[in-house]
């Protein structure tokens, strides 16, 4: 076999022993570790530049992107700026909240520590212990904004290390994979929710609240710089939506996350028997490349922004299925578990 490249990293060959517990652990481990980073920036942005109709900040859209709103009156009679961030922070009975999610980042990485390097372990060991020790008085003396700057900050470290000293192959391949996968699922519920939280306006359109709260999506995916640096003077719900959307540069808009889950199941489908996996995974992320290229930002919010971010939710969730199905099917009673990803 000869060595596989994507252009972006090399796979050494003869390595296609994967576990299929182990492709299970690394995905869910990138998707875990980018959902944290995530929550934590929108409730730092949302306390510092979302804004509801009487002034307040809005905290009821982090419900909304999240589809929490039922789970949470289970829990809470009011939406309260507390309740809410006890909500995604310290309550561990909500699977979204960052606790959860440390948890189940530390076992499944745990259950791959024979793959993942010591310092990798070392590094999501110290953090997430942090967190499962994290109390709501926590949050009350070191502020929300200390507390989210210290997560996404641990987040960061944790993929710069992930970086440096995973080995390229198919963990590393599955790590990606859930890594692109999370962050395209992530952009569009947040310009599906924010943007029609906005539409109506209760502003005049065009004022300093509504560039600000317009500035406040881009600040929650991470963009509000690079976005600048592109328009340092004109922000449109358009322009904003078609940065997120389509922007090859931008490391979390949807077009460059769709373009390198593609090239990652290219490099997955080049190890032998694996491409036949692959293909209808391939064939879907492929149909997505190519609604998204075919049309114009305005074309996308003329035709229905909603329905289009719905649509590829929808589309995100079933390579996701369709992935498990491939890689770590459900065993039927009695049977025997296939042991590797690839022979």
């Amino acid at each position: 076999m000869t060595e596989i490249s994507t252009g972006l990293f090399h796979m050494q060959p003869g390595l296609n022993n994967l576990l299929s517990r182990y492709g299970e652990c690394m995905m869910w481990l990138a998707r875990y570790m980018e959902r944290i980073e995530n929550t934590a920036r929108l409730l730092e942005v949302t306390e510092s530049f979302v804004r509801g109709p009487d002034g307040q900040p809005g905290w009821d859209t982090i419900l909304q992107i999240h589809s929490d709103e039922d789970f949470f009156y289970t829990r809470h009679k009011t939406i309260t700026e507390q309740d809410v961030i006890a909500f995604y922070v310290t309550e561990k009975e909500n699977p979204n909240s960052i606790k959860a999610m440390a948890h189940a980042a530390r076992e499944n990485a745990r259950a791959v520590r024979p793959l993942i390097s010591t310092e990798m372990w070392m590094q999501l060991n110290v953090f997430t212990r942090w967190v499962l020790d994290l109390h709501p008085s926590d949050i009350r003396k070191n502020s929300l904004s200390g507390l989210c700057s210290r997560l996404k900050q641990e987040c960061q470290t944790h993929y710069g290390i992930t970086e440096g000293t995973l080995y390229r192959d198919q963990a590393w391949l599955f790590y990606l994979l859930g890594k692109h996968l999370e962050r395209s699922n992530q952009i569009t519920q947040l310009i599906d929710i924010r943007y029609h939280t906005l539409l109506p306006g209760y502003d005049e359109v065009g004022s300093d609240i509504d560039i600000t709260q317009w500035a406040s999506i881009l600040r929650s995916a991470a963009a509000y710089h690079a976005f600048r640096r592109l328009q340092p003077v004109t922000t449109t719900p358009a322009n904003v939506v078609g940065f997120l959307l389509k922007n090859d540069a931008f490391p979390r808009s949807l077009t460059t996350s769709l373009r390198l889950l593609d090239s990652t199941l290219s490099t997955i489908a080049g190890h032998g028997s694996l491409r036949r996996l692959c293909a209808p995974i391939q064939e879907r992320v492929a149909e997505l490349r190519v609604t998204l290229a075919e049309q114009t930002v305005d074309d996308i919010i003329i035709r229905g922004l909603h329905e289009y971010m719905d649509w590829i939710q929808i589309q995100i969730s079933l390579v996701q299925d369709e992935t498990a199905h491939a890689f770590w099917p459900t065993i039927p009673h009695n049977s025997t578990p296939p042991a590797e990803v690839a022979q």
